[in-house]
């Protein structure tokens, strides 16, 4: 081998480690794939849609009203849900509507016209979200499981990656 050639594959196993490392950053610290199952945040997401959640957002901000939100929790391992409300707010469930801090909610994404059954007024504590499915009667969320833990949150889902013809960011 001569030594141009040496150096055109020492340079390509120099690309191919840095690429490699950029990635494993990349995607332990900053940005993830996740894959929506289930049917909790119909219309928005079918189930099956491959999302980008976004690790490093809340390092730097709070989460925020209709933040599309996964997190950990101890029964099961991740759930996809929108942020309803932040801490000391009040939500409540009643006449098939939310509420938070007396206000009703504008829920332009949601399908469903009333939510079955009535959820009693909570506040959410300090340093937690209130968590809701967009599929309000069929979703296990804050009204089940309780507010979230901000230190709970893996993420933000910001962008729709599949399918391609909804491929779009999501945050505003």
């Amino acid at each position: 081998m001569g030594k141009k050639t040496k150096s055109a594959a020492r340079e390509w196993v120099i690309a191919a480690v840095v690429a490699a490392a950029l990635v494993l950053i990349i995607r332990s610290f900053l940005f993830a794939p996740y894959e929506v199952y289930g049917q909790s945040m119909e219309p928005t997401f079918k189930g099956s849609e491959l999302l980008i959640i976004n690790k490093l957002i809340y390092d730097v901000k709070d989460p925020q009203y209709g933040d599309i939100i996964v997190f950990h929790t101890a029964e099961q391992s991740d759930y996809i849900k929108r942020v309803i409300g932040k801490a000391g707010d009040r939500i409540e469930v009643r006449d098939g509507k939310v509420y938070r801090n007396g206000r009703p909610l504008k829920e332009p994404y949601l399908n469903e016209q009333k939510i079955l059954g009535d959820f009693p007024t909570t506040v959410v504590p300090k340093g937690h979200v209130f968590a809701m499915g967009d599929n309000r009667n069929h979703s296990q969320d804050s009204r089940k499981i309780g507010p979230v833990a901000i230190d709970q949150i893996a993420g933000r889902a910001d962008v729709q990656l599949t399918p391609l013809k909804d491929m779009k960011f999501l945050f505003p």
